[in-house]
C-alpha cells in the first residue's frame, strides 16, 4: 500500500507541476518575456514536472523491509 501512495503522490505532483508550468509559460509568452518558440508541454515543462515527481516519489512513505 505505501508504494501505491508514493506513486499516487508522484503522479499528482507531475500533473499539478505540468499545469503550473504550462500556465507560467503561457503568461510569459503573452507578456513577451519568453521567446515564441517556447511552447506549452515542451521539453522544459515536462522535464521540470518529472523532476518534481521524482522528488515527491522519493519523499513519500515506503515500506521498510527488514
Amino acid at each position: 500500500m505505501p508504494e501505491f501512495v508514493a506513486s499516487l503522490l508522484a503522479a499528482g505532483a507531475f500533473c499539478l507541476t505540468l499545469l503550473a508550468l504550462n500556465a507560467l509559460t503561457r503568461l510569459l509568452i503573452q507578456a513577451h518575456y519568453a521567446p515564441a518558440d517556447l511552447g506549452e508541454s515542451g521539453f522544459l515543462q515536462i522535464g521540470g514536472a518529472l523532476i518534481l515527481a521524482r522528488i515527491a516519489y522519493r519523499r513519500a512513505p515506503h515500506s521498510q523491509l527488514d
